[in-house]
């Protein structure tokens, strides 16, 4: 009895693995779809909203600090 409830135990171990390669290997699939004009232009918007201070529009959130205020020397 001892011998079958590891086995279970086991078999979901190898279940949980194989689908956590499912998971990665669609991730990577979906990351590799960009093409290298898409790769850029989402960059050149994450550093346009960095620099204007969190949203797209340029406004900032009421009551936060942006990182660079968080991180700065006095």
């Amino acid at each position: 009895m001892r011998m079958k409830w590891w086995k279970v135990v086991g078999l979901a171990g190898v279940v949980g693995v194989a689908a956590t390669g499912v998971l990665v290997a669609r991730a990577e699939r979906q990351r590799r779809a960009y093409t290298p004009e898409e790769i850029r232009e989402k960059l050149r918007n994450r550093h346009a909203t960095a620099s204007l201070g969190g949203k797209p529009d340029g406004t900032s959130a009421k009551g936060g600090t942006s990182r660079g205020s968080r991180t700065s020397a006095p």
